[in-house]
Formats: C-alpha cells, structure tokens, sequence
C-alpha cells in the first residue's frame, strides 16, 4: 500500500514523462493529457492496491492502457480521418532523430522513450508494458536497429 503522500510526490515528479510518453503514443497534446490525467485519477483511486517498490512501473502502466483506451475510442470516432494539432513553436534540431523514433511501431517505441528518455530500468519497463524482460531486451535492440538505419538513410538522401 502507498500512502498518500508518497503518491503525491512520485506521481507529481512523473508528469512530465507521462506526459511525453501520451505524446508519442497518441500524438495530439489533448488526448495526451485527457490520458495523464485519467490515469492518474485512476491510479489515485487504487493507491491502495499498489506496491511502493513498484509504483513507478504501475502508474506508467495504467497510463499507457489508458492512451489505448483513446485510441480505440478515437477510432470508432474518427476512423479515417485524424484531427489536425496546431504546428509547435520551436522545431527542434534533432527534427531527423524525432521524426525517426516517431516512425517506429509502438511497441518499439514506447520501450525506447522509456529507457532513454525517462530512464526506466529495463525491469521498471518490464513491469509498466506486462511483458518479460527479454522482450524489453529484444524490443529496445530492435528499436535501436530501426533507429539506426532509418538515420542512415536520412544521411545518405
């Protein structure tokens, strides 16, 4: 069991992670805090049920199923159109680099922006997608393999 001000704390030190990781899963800054937002209303409801060692894993965990749950319903609302974002302000310099990680399925993405981005250990990932380490493992080597020729190829056009 956690108690409330832990929660707070880890949860409040989270936000801008979860928040880049709804970004890259869903791609529109709305439902990437529509997500953030439930799914921490959601893990603030179950506290009770989760593990101080493992409360980082769990509440990226129900963040990421809830990012799912927009998909889907944006799917049955939207499905073959997609509404437009306004362009952001500041392009960034690594514009090759961002547009090549975007270019990855999720279930590449989302193990590497964890582990590079938001440090997650490769067990914490592990814990936060329900799948075994070894597949974090293959999953991160496949992402950096994808990153690795998609920037190659940027270098060579």
């Amino acid at each position: 069991m956690v108690d409330d001000a832990t929660f707070t704390r880890e949860s409040s030190a989270m936000l801008p992670g979860l928040y880049r990781l709804s970004m890259s899963i869903l791609h529109a800054q709305a439902d990437a805090q529509d997500a953030v937002q439930q799914g921490l209303l959601r893990a603030w409801a179950a506290r009770d049920r989760a593990r101080p060692e493992s409360l980082r894993a769990w509440i990226t965990r129900i963040v990421i199923n809830e990012c799912r749950n927009i998909q889907r319903s944006r799917m049955r609302v939207f499905p073959a159109e997609r509404v437009a974002e306004p362009a952001p302000q500041h392009v960034p310099e690594d514009l090759g680099l961002y547009e090549a990680i975007d270019g990855l399925t999720e279930k590449l993405r989302t193990p590497l922006l964890l582990r590079y981005m938001e440090r997650y250990t490769e067990r914490e990932i592990a814990a936060s997608l329900g799948v075994p380490v070894t597949t974090v493992k293959n999953r991160l080597y496949r992402a950096r393999r994808a990153l690795e020729r998609r920037l190659s190829e940027v270098r060579f056009e």
